[in-house]
């Protein structure tokens, strides 16, 4: 970690921010850009920035000053559809934190970047009070990432299991009490 500062994002960030994202999306992914999916990326101000109870990381590799990872919370709850409605009912906008576009770009993976951007950003949750669950979805087929997020909470809903899409749904315990962090 002593190559990185994970702090909350700048407008001078947001750039990088988006760019993190968007290779995401397209290399990791391979859906590309999708507006209803990823129309928060374009607009990361809107979506993360102004908005009170929410908050983008970026973790600034220190040697060149690049963004090389993000993460970011929100107040909504999954969206029925195309989340099953029972999962939405349980995961109501207001009292659930999200964790969206946890990110790394492959050549910085495996040097604890993400787990400590959530930690942070759990902290952040426990630190606003009004969260009740913290909320996630991820692509199984993405290298990683659902070992990565079953190290961090638990399936409440893997949709391969009803043959539905490639989609895993996870509940992540909110802190009883927040730790230090750049997040405030």
């Amino acid at each position: 970690m002593q190559y990185y500062d994970i702090r909350v994002a700048g407008p001078d960030d947001l750039d990088g921010a988006r760019t993190v994202m968007l290779d995401t999306v397209y290399r990791d992914f391979g859906t590309g850009y999708v507006p209803r999916w990823h129309g928060d990326i374009i607009d990361l101000h809107g979506a993360y920035v102004a908005p009170e109870r929410h908050v983008l990381l970026v973790a600034v590799d220190r040697r060149d000053g690049v963004v090389v990872a993000t993460g970011a919370l929100d107040s909504r709850g999954p969206a029925h559809p195309p989340n099953p409605r029972w999962l939405a009912e349980r995961y109501p906008s207001g009292g659930t934190a999200q964790l969206r576009r946890v990110y790394v770009r492959a050549e910085h993976r495996r040097r604890g970047l993400a787990r400590r951007m959530v930690a942070d950003l759990l902290d952040f949750a426990a630190a606003d009070g009004g969260y009740r669950s913290v909320y996630l979805h991820t692509d199984p087929a993405v290298p990683g990432a659902e070992d990565f997020w079953r190290s961090q909470g638990m399936v409440v809903c893997d949709e391969r299991e009803q043959g539905g899409e490639r989609v895993v749904h996870f509940e992540v315990p909110v802190p009883q009490h927040a730790h230090p962090s750049p997040v405030r």
